[in-house]
């Protein structure tokens, strides 16, 4: 099994198809104090690659309105959504398992693309990535380590590890608490950046107008400057 991108070609990948799951990529990051910008995510994945299909699958509150607007944005930037309604448990949980969907997508769509990229760590998928191997596709699981099945991993054609690439799939902190979230995820090793890093990522979320940081920081530079240059100008 290969790891990371450096082994593979661009064409011998062929056209290739994405499959996230949706609900466990999410949790995945949470744990560890991240935010994913899908748009980054996809464009990391496919590594300049011939892109069929990208396919996001969630559980939907069909009342949560910032949720719909969300997946409206997924739809307009690259993904096709696979949505079903969460059921709520006698506990209060609420759970929607997509992963029949995911498995027979995978299946239905093979030979139409040279390879599958699953985003999930769910060891339930080790039996599907078999079964599309079987069929000559080409399968690579991404996922953060510590939370990706070694039984997936091993079954995977290559494992594409996201902890090693956070910091092309984040969103820009936005808020103290997520500034927070980042730096104990630091601090436990769980997160490799510096704070330039983070500066220098671009901002792209589609539901923030308020300037961030980064924006704040470029500001105020260039109203320093400003000042100088006029200083300047009148002696």
């Amino acid at each position: 099994m290969e790891s990371g991108f450096s082994n593979v070609g661009d064409h011998a990948r062929g056209r290739i198809a994405i499959f996230i799951d949706g609900n466990n990529l999410f949790h995945a990051a949470r744990t560890i104090g991240l935010e994913v910008d899908y748009a980054k995510l996809l464009k990391t994945l496919c590594n300049k690659g011939s892109l069929l299909r990208a396919f996001f699958y969630t559980g939907v509150d069909e009342n949560a309105a910032k949720q719909q607007g969300f997946l409206l944005w997924m739809r307009r930037n690259g993904y096709r959504v696979v949505q079903k309604e969460l059921k709520v448990f006698p506990d209060g949980t609420k759970k929607a398992n997509l992963d029949v969907e995911i498995a027979v997508d995978m299946l239905s769509l093979c030979g139409k693309y040279e390879t599958a990229i699953l985003v999930s760590g769910d060891e339930d998928f080790a039996y599907a990535v078999n079964a599309v191997a079987y069929k000559g596709a080409r399968v690579e699981v991404a996922g953060f380590r510590n939370n990706t099945s070694p039984k997936l991993i091993d079954v995977a054609d290559r494992f594409i590890d996201l902890d090693s690439m956070i910091p092309h799939i984040i969103k820009e902190p936005d808020s103290e608490e997520q500034k927070a979230a980042i730096a104990a995820a630091r601090e436990n090793g769980l997160l490799l950046m510096d704070d330039d890093a983070i500066l220098a990522r671009e901002r792209s979320s589609p539901f923030l107008t308020k300037k961030g940081p980064l924006q704040q920081e470029e500001s105020s530079k260039t109203s320093r400057d400003t000042h100088i240059t006029n200083s300047r100008t009148k002696k």
